[in-house]
């Protein structure tokens, strides 16, 4: 069994910024409550009224979460949206990475990935 290739280092620039403005300014929002109330009530609308085009509100409602740092989601922003869901960060860093959350979180506290 061969081990999964590491993920390419994501560098957010301008822009990269800029194509993900708009849903990393959603994810911040989801820092209040009522915000939070009104996403899961209808995620969708949510979506449209901060004006994320298709591709964008597809990779939130699928949650996608490779889609949306590609689409120029901030991983601390997008991690908003992860514990909406009860996910963390390990969870994330093991989606990025092709491993599981355990195993992430094992690899982190010995020291850090050795297969990069």
């Amino acid at each position: 069994m061969t081990s999964p290739q590491p993920s390419p280092t994501y560098v957010f620039d301008g822009p990269t910024s800029l194509r993900g403005h708009r849903m990393n300014k959603m994810f911040m929002s989801l820092t209040k409550a009522q915000a939070r109330e009104e996403f899961l009530a209808d995620e969708r609308a949510y979506c449209a009224r901060f004006g994320l085009g298709p591709e964008h509100t597809e990779a939130v409602l699928r949650r996608d979460w490779q889609a949306m740092l590609d689409l120029g989601g901030s991983i601390f922003y997008v991690y908003k949206l992860a514990m909406m869901d009860g996910l963390s960060m390990q969870y994330l860093g093991g989606v990025f990475t092709g491993m599981t959350e355990a195993d992430f979180k094992a690899a982190m506290l010995a020291g850090g990935r050795t297969d990069v």
